[in-house]
């Protein structure tokens, strides 16, 4: 019964990726001359609040159980985006954004799920 509530909320799962992240993940493939590549996101468990988010760079076909997410660049281009079933639970209406300021840039997550999370901003409770 469990595992049929986690299928039908994963089919209906949605995930957001900004436009800018659009972009950055294009770049970073194109960098690494791997642009039918995807970008895999997910959460393991450790960090200070109790998960951690992942993100890395994943190379062929999709796992069998992935959620595959298609977005498409400012220029046409294809961008994939891989999450496991596990992870879409608490991703879930999250949105995938890109910051750049003079301090620092990368990848920043906007989890509605997250019910508090550490100074460092890489870890979180839900």
């Amino acid at each position: 019964m469990e595992e049929a509530q986690t299928a039908e909320k994963t089919r209906s799962a949605h995930f957001e990726v900004s436009p800018k992240a659009v972009e950055a993940i294009k770049r970073q493939l194109a960098k690494r001359q791997t642009p039918d590549g995807s970008l895999r996101v997910g959460i393991r468990g450790g960090g200070c609040s109790g998960f951690s988010y992942v993100i890395e760079f994943h190379d062929g076909a999709p796992h069998d159980r992935d959620r595959v997410f298609d977005y498409v660049s400012s220029d046409g281009t294809a961008v994939r985006v891989l999450i496991d079933p596990k992870s879409l639970v608490y991703l879930n209406g999250s949105m995938l954004d890109w910051e750049q300021t003079l301090m620092k840039q990368g990848f920043k997550f906007s989890n509605p799920n997250e019910k508090a999370s550490c100074g460092c901003g890489h870890s979180f409770t839900v």
